[in-house]
């Protein structure tokens, strides 16, 4: 396996991520960076750039007069990016069930395995980032088509947020181990369509949930 060489502004952008995705950092809170640069013990030109990188993520926002802030959570902004997700990811899908090879799914199965140890262990962070983004990338892995597979990636990285929220708060913890093995079944029984139905109606239930919860949490805040 090849060592991925990340540069400076990759992994400032990886910290200040992992602080939005938590919640170290809040919806709305200024991003100085000033303040970062000395924390993470770089200049400030990786954290422009990091910045940058993450307004193009969703999760900062550069306002005139006010500098990067970490954007706010909106039930607005969910439809269309998890409706985007459902589209493309089941696109990949399609164009990936007949390539998967038993490796692809045994792999796909071991980082199943992992993810629900790691649920159980409360990990949500681990569960909701990596292990579910490798668990649903090894699915698409055979579709050959690399620009969908870069819109799905920056459509995840900017729901992530989000799913977290459903994990921790909506009780996404205990439905998703359960979906994630009957996608599995229909890849490795090559059902092409039953998949992608599926796979759709797995992203638009999160979806439904997380709306749900950013509305009641509005509401309070009237």
């Amino acid at each position: 396996m090849a060592i991925e060489h990340k540069t400076r502004t990759q992994l400032v952008a990886e910290a200040i991520r992992e602080k939005i995705l938590t919640g170290e950092i809040k919806a709305g809170d200024p991003l100085r960076q000033a303040a970062l640069a000395a924390e993470l013990n770089v200049s400030r030109i990786p954290v422009r750039e990091a910045l940058l990188q993450l307004e193009a993520e969703g999760l900062v926002n550069f306002e005139a007069h006010k500098g990067a802030t970490a954007t706010e959570l909106s039930a607005s902004q969910i439809d269309e990016i998890f409706d985007l997700r459902a589209l493309l990811e089941a696109e990949l899908l399609s164009h990936s069930i007949e390539g998967l090879t038993d490796q692809d799914l045994t792999d796909a199965e071991l980082i199943l395995t992992e993810l629900e140890s790691a649920m159980e262990a409360g990990d949500t962070h681990l569960a909701t980032g990596d292990l579910n983004s490798r668990f649903h990338g090894k699915l698409y892995s055979r579709a050959q088509r690399p620009q969908t597979r870069e819109l799905v990636d920056m459509y995840s990285k900017n729901s992530e947020r989000y799913v977290r929220m459903h994990i921790l708060l909506a009780g996404g913890l205990t439905t998703a181990p359960e979906e994630h093995r009957t996608l599995l079944q229909f890849c490795r029984v090559k059902d092409t369509k039953k998949a992608c139905v599926f796979l759709k109606k797995h992203i638009l239930s999160a979806k439904n949930d997380i709306k749900k919860l950013l509305l009641k949490i509005e509401d309070e805040k009237r």
